[in-house]
């Protein structure tokens, strides 16, 4: 039987979530992830496996943590809610005071080398996966007559993923919460949806 762990697991955790998020995945060194969760590398490795490990888990805290609106958001009844809820749900997410710029997937995934190919290949397949989910409550929705026959579910979910990826990149670059919402009724108007 192993020695129990010296430290908070969900501590370490959340303050490796928050160097990935802040630095992203290449731009997060060792030193950096060690400092931050307050172990030493051999302690770290233990725990989490290697760098790309943690980073998995890392990124998992995060969906579970940070972005459980979006979870909320496929609840609503009608496609109309979903989509604004998952768009002003994003805004204000990006918008926290005391987060990190940007968006996790996002921020993971830029300036991605050879090295880091595998962790930009799970990060765009987890971005395919939510566009798919999205995709499955337009065509349901197109099915039962609430978007219109002229519709194209794929495209739909693609657009919708675009925005909110783009208000990620927009965030990052020091949008304002007021600007990220122009962005959002912009958007909910072209789609038929504004106020």
């Amino acid at each position: 039987m192993g020695r129990p762990r010296g430290f908070d697991t969900e501590a370490a955790l959340d303050a490796a979530t928050r160097v990935f998020w802040e630095k992203g995945y290449e731009g997060a060194t060792l030193t950096d992830l060690t400092d931050a969760m307050r172990i030493n590398r051999s302690s770290m490795w233990a725990a989490f496996g290697n760098k790309e490990e943690l980073f998995k888990r890392a990124f998992e805290r995060y969906t579970n943590v940070y972005q459980s609106f979006m979870r909320e958001a496929l609840k609503k009844p009608t496609v109309r809610e979903m989509i604004e809820a998952a768009l002003r749900g994003t805004v204000n997410f990006l918008s926290t005071p005391g987060y990190p710029k940007g968006c996790l997937s996002i921020q993971g995934a830029l300036a991605v080398g050879d090295e880091a190919d595998s962790i930009k290949q799970w990060l765009i397949q987890g971005r395919k996966q939510g566009e798919a989910v999205a995709r499955k409550r337009l065509e349901q929705a197109k099915k039962t007559g609430e978007l219109g026959k002229d519709v194209d579910p794929v495209a739909m979910a693609r657009f919708i993923a675009a925005i909110l990826q783009g208000l990620c990149v927009q965030a990052a670059s020091g949008a304002t919460k007021a600007e990220l919402t122009k962005v959002v009724d912009t958007a909910l108007g072209y789609m038929g949806y504004a106020d």
